[in-house]
């Protein structure tokens, strides 16, 4: 062993008989040590809780939208199954759907609410959206032509109080021109399904029927508004896009998730970026904490810096010395709070139920969330740059102390000696 490590490790160890300065030295070591583990751990618990809902929402949302959106010039398309065929042969395309999408309002004893009216076709909209995952009522194929069935979302049937099997509603924008004034479309559906796919935006405004019984309400004849389009990777859907964009007509509309979604996602991903500054922030406190203890350290070690100068160590080796010793205590917190936050983010489904019994209080309100559990996904890259950006911060906090330490004159410390 090299004496710079050897003498690092005897100084940084926490000695029995220490007395004095020497123990309040130790203690400093020690809080330095538990404030850079807390905050290591701290930041692994929140990302991970953020990469977590980051997942999560980012499911929910795909299960009701589309990875790409393929529309006609004016929100229709006339030849959809040459659209669906031409972009199902992209080798990244899992499944194509066409739809129908407009504006209506829905009303039930005397209650009116506005909708997103969409029309599918059950069979293929099982290929790009996951709806017969979210029913809570009902079943997804009871959509049959003609019959004028109507799946609602949850927080819409709860505001209309309707249940299945009941009647409701559909008023169409589109009206019937007579000489006395225009009449809007009129279509009573009946309540087939209910579905809650946990976002407030598709619970509460949007309404599902079969394609043609649209087609017939908004009198679209055999036109839709476009294709939907499911990927194996949702990360390729950007540049899939630009090249399906690329090998169409110029007519078309090609959009993808990323976009018609931007500003929540980003919301998602600003937040996340503050959240990891403040914490970094309270790794840097604790990683400066250091210097205080390096400082104290130096000081007390005058008469051992001077007596190892004058054995022969150059300031470089002094300086070595210190650096070591900081390095270890911001080793020694760097692993204890990699391990607790590990430990943390992957029993947090135990955790919070065990502090919500200890303490009476809801800390998870599912009714809320709509999430039944706190969600938690650990990324190996998170780790490596917290650990890395720690220990960075930690080597730094030793450079002036142990710069101090490579100065000191041998003969002005052993004068008092």
């Amino acid at each position: 062993m090299r004496y710079e490590l050897l003498v690092g490790l005897r100084y940084t160890r926490s000695r029995k008989r220490a007395q004095g300065r020497n123990r309040f030295i130790s203690f400093i070591s020690l809080v330095s040590m538990l404030g850079t583990g807390l905050g290591v751990a701290a930041l692994i618990v929140v990302l991970s809780v953020m990469n977590g809902f980051q997942e999560e929402l980012r499911t929910r949302i795909l299960g009701v939208a589309s990875h790409i959106q393929i529309s006609g010039p004016g929100g229709e398309l006339d030849s959809w199954q040459q659209v669906a065929d031409e972009a199902s042969r992209h080798p990244d395309v899992r499944g194509a759907a066409p739809y129908v999408q407009e504006q209506g309002m829905l009303s039930f004893d005397q209650v009116v609410r506005g909708t997103l009216v969409r029309g599918v076709l059950p069979d293929a909209e099982e290929k790009v959206a996951d709806f017969a995952r979210h029913m809570r009522a009902g079943r997804f194929d009871a959509l049959q032509p003609g019959r004028f069935g109507i799946i609602l979302g949850r927080d819409l049937a709860f505001a209309l109080r309707v249940q299945v099997g009941d009647k409701v509603t559909l008023i169409a924008p589109q009206g019937l021109v007579t000489p006395a004034a225009v009449l809007p479309r009129v279509k009573q559906f009946e309540v087939v399904g209910i579905f809650e796919a946990g976002m407030y935006e598709y619970d509460s405004g949007l309404a599902l029927v079969h394609m043609q019984d649209a087609q017939v309400l908004y009198r679209l004849d055999e036109r839709v508004s476009g294709v939907r389009l499911k990927l194996d990777d949702l990360f390729a859907a950007p540049r899939v896009a630009r090249e399906l964009a690329g090998s169409m007509t110029s007519d078309l509309a090609v959009s993808d998730w990323t976009r018609s979604h931007a500003n929540f996602f980003r919301a998602v991903a600003l937040e996340k970026t503050m959240m990891t500054i403040i914490l970094f922030l309270i790794v840097a406190v604790a990683a400066f904490n250091i210097v205080s203890t390096l400082v104290m350290a130096v000081q007390e070690k005058y008469a051992d810096i001077a007596i190892l100068r004058t054995l022969g160590a150059s300031p470089g080796s002094i300086m070595a010395i210190f650096v070591l010793q900081g390095a270890i205590i911001g080793l020694v917190g760097l692993a204890g709070g990699v391990i607790g936050g590990l430990l943390l983010a992957g029993n947090l489904d135990v955790i919070i139920p065990a502090l919500e019994t200890l303490t009476g209080a809801t800390l998870w309100n599912k009714e809320i969330y709509y999430i039944s559990e706190l969600p938690s996904k650990v990324l190996p890259s998170d780790v490596i740059t917290i650990v890395s950006v720690s220990f960075v911060l930690t080597l730094v906090a030793t450079l002036y102390p142990s710069w101090r330490a490579s100065r000191v004159n041998p003969a002005e410390a052993l004068r008092y000696e």
